[in-house]
């Protein structure tokens, strides 16, 4: 099954007539005939959308979406309203009430189940990026409103300068955003950064092939991928409909530009990306959080060790050798002891900048201990290898460190123990994780060594085999 939709209406032919086009589409179908009841049914069947009457003999569309609201696992369910007339007045009402799409009776299939598709794949990528936030979806997926705080870079691509020029001015009135029109023909400039939050995309011309095309480019571009697209079809085009939805248009106006239903609709859409763009930063900073060191910035062991297995895989595949060094802070409790554990932070943190100035953009550095950094170099032989561990200790100790609370510059030094790691040969009998965790031992052996010679030194042991 594809899917569970709850089908809602007071007249059985309808919801009979409906059942069978979702059935034949392999959806479970769930029905009911009104409101009494309606609100434990659906915590029972836990519907993917829902598919109403406008008017029910008990309440009507927007009844059905107050009573979602009510349940925090139901209240994202998405809702399509018929109509049983094409009640243009209905529809606007509809919509400013958050009800996703109304459409008309007799329904037409191919329409209904485009919308579905779009509505459904519109859902499942929200709700995994709830699921990936974490706590969110444990709490049946509530989350704070999400808007827009400055007015949105909104784009109207129309297929000649008249048409763009008409809809901007009937448009400016009705939305606070930023409105500009550019032609399909000549798309450059609206790709420009900052990327529109939508784009409108004019279909109602006697070619809308351009039109699909740059729906489907849009949607797949990264830089275009998360904005809000939505088409303007003429009416009574029931397949260019559904061809805009399955080409990635999140919504679809297919009776022609209308600048009301328009507003209405691309509101919806931005409170939509708004959300999806607030979960998505969100994941981004929980992945960033599990991985970073949150004193200094850089990454952790949990990050480290499999990069270091990465980096030991591609050098297998490679044939190039890397570096693999672990730098210690040389009396570092001594800090902490005498000028207390605020200036032993702002050590930390110093040295963490003072290294990763040293490095490459393709090398990576991690706090794996309390002073202890690891640095993993690719594509580094033995004397590269020496004269960048030279270089790190030397930018550690040639100029002192100014604490907060410490009155005096505080002179600090670092040793480092470096490896060498060569590409791992099919015959070594160790996998990528075993020859990390053996490099990381090699180089907290060089460690010892160059403690033990007086610190504030390098240790290179030969290149591991």
């Amino acid at each position: 099954m594809q899917g569970t939709i709850l089908i809602l209406d007071g007249v059985s032919t309808n919801r009979i007539m409906l059942k069978v086009q979702l059935s034949a589409a392999y959806y479970h179908v769930v029905q009911s005939d009104g409101l009494q009841g309606l609100l434990p049914m659906a915590r029972r069947a836990q519907p993917d959308l829902i598919v109403t009457a406008m008017t029910l003999p008990d309440g009507d569309a927007l009844a059905v979406r107050r009573l979602m609201q009510q349940d925090d696992s139901l209240r994202n369910v998405p809702i399509i309203a018929i109509t049983s007339q094409n009640d243009r007045a209905a529809r606007l009402t509809a919509l400013e009430g958050g009800i996703d799409d109304v459409l008309t009776q007799p329904v037409d299939d191919l329409i209904l189940q485009a919308r579905i598709r779009s509505l459904l794949r519109a859902r499942s990528s929200t709700d995994e990026l709830r699921l990936r936030d974490g706590a969110s979806s444990i709490l049946g997926f509530a989350e704070p409103a999400a808007a827009f705080t400055a007015p949105a870079r909104v784009a109207l691509l129309t297929r000649d300068s008249a048409t763009g020029a008409l809809w901007r001015a009937r448009l400016k009135g009705m939305v606070r955003h930023r409105l500009e029109s550019h032609q399909m023909s000549n798309i450059h400039a609206m790709m420009s950064d900052p990327m529109p939050d939508a784009i409108i995309v004019d279909l109602t011309g006697p070619y809308p092939d351009m039109g699909l095309r740059l729906l489907a480019d849009l949607r797949a571009r990264s830089q275009t991928s998360q904005a809000a697209l939505i088409a303007v079809v003429p009416s009574t085009t029931p397949e260019l409909v559904a061809d805009a939805l399955d080409r990635g248009a999140h919504d679809v106006l297919q009776t022609g530009f209308c600048p009301e239903e328009l507003a209405l609709r691309l509101t919806a859409q931005l409170h939509h990306k708004a959300s999806s763009d607030r979960l998505r930063d969100s994941v981004r900073d929980g992945l960033r959080a599990a991985v970073r060191d949150p004193m200094t910035g850089l990454y952790n062991r949990r990050y480290a060790l499999p990069h270091l297995a990465t980096i030991a895989m591609n050098a297998a595949r490679t044939g190039k050798s890397f570096s693999v060094m672990l730098a210690d802070l040389d009396h570092f409790k001594r800090i902490n002891d005498n000028h207390g554990h605020q200036a032993g932070d702002a050590v930390l943190m110093e040295t963490a900048r003072r290294l990763k100035s040293e490095l490459r953009s393709t090398d990576m550095i991690a706090r794996v201990g309390g002073e202890e950094f690891l640095i993993v170099m690719p594509d580094t032989d033995q004397a590269a290898a020496s004269i960048v561990a030279g270089n790190l200790c030397r930018r550690i100790n040639a100029h002192p460190f100014q604490c907060p609370g410490v009155s005096q510059p505080l002179h600090v030094t670092t040793s480092i123990g470096a490896v060498v790691g060569r590409p791992l040969g099919p015959d070594s009998g160790l996998t990528a994780d075993q020859y990390a965790t053996a490099l990381i031992g090699q180089a907290d052996r060089a460690l010892y060594e160059a403690k033990g010679s007086g610190r504030n030194k390098v240790s290179l042991t030969p290149a591991a085999a």
